[in-house]
């Protein structure tokens, strides 16, 4: 028997509904867990390690695509809210797939004063749940990363609008245990 291209289409999506769909993907890093190390190129093409910021907060935030609207408010945001964050001791890092040319072109574009790393593998943003599985885009992201190395928090529903400024209370919280 065949079937329409519009029953195909109902049957499955009744079985996602049913059964649920996942994509699937690294789990993330638990919190209090060693943040998964790693050294990826930044937009000059700089070798940058995770190690390099020890005894610093890390702001290391995941987005999909340079110079996209929800990506570009998201790093500008950063970028506007640096100062503060640098008093708390934190350094800001963006990672997407995007290659290094990509990442000075949006750097200079919007006066990024923080490092963007390309992974255009996907293997950091990957072993950080960050990349489902067939995905050419990171989901969006943020892991508050202590100074220590160890996962403080990870954000993974965030508004572009406001989430430098949630980090920064986050920041202040954290920071007085």
């Amino acid at each position: 028997m065949r079937r329409s291209r519009s029953a195909l289409i109902a049957t499955f999506l009744g079985a996602v509904l049913l059964f649920g769909w996942t994509s699937p993907r690294a789990a993330l890093p638990a919190a209090g867990a060693l943040a998964p190390a790693f050294t990826l190129p930044d937009q000059s093409g700089k070798p940058r390690s995770l190690t390099e910021f020890r005894g610093k907060w890390v702001v290391l935030y995941f987005y999909p695509k340079d110079d996209t609207p929800g990506c570009t408010e998201e790093a500008c945001k950063f970028r506007d809210d640096i100062f503060a964050l640098e008093q708390m001791g934190a350094q800001v890092v963006g990672v997407s797939l995007d290659d290094s040319a990509s990442h000075a072109q949006f750097a200079k574009k919007y006066g990024l004063p923080f490092p963007l790393l390309a992974d255009p593998s996907g293997a950091v943003t990957r072993s950080y749940g960050a990349l489902p599985e067939g995905s050419r885009y990171a989901q969006r992201y943020t892991f508050l990363i202590d100074p220590a190395g160890k996962v403080a928090k990870a954000y993974t529903s965030v508004e572009t609008s406001r989430h430098s400024v949630e980090v920064i209370e986050d920041l202040k919280r954290l920071s007085r245990r």
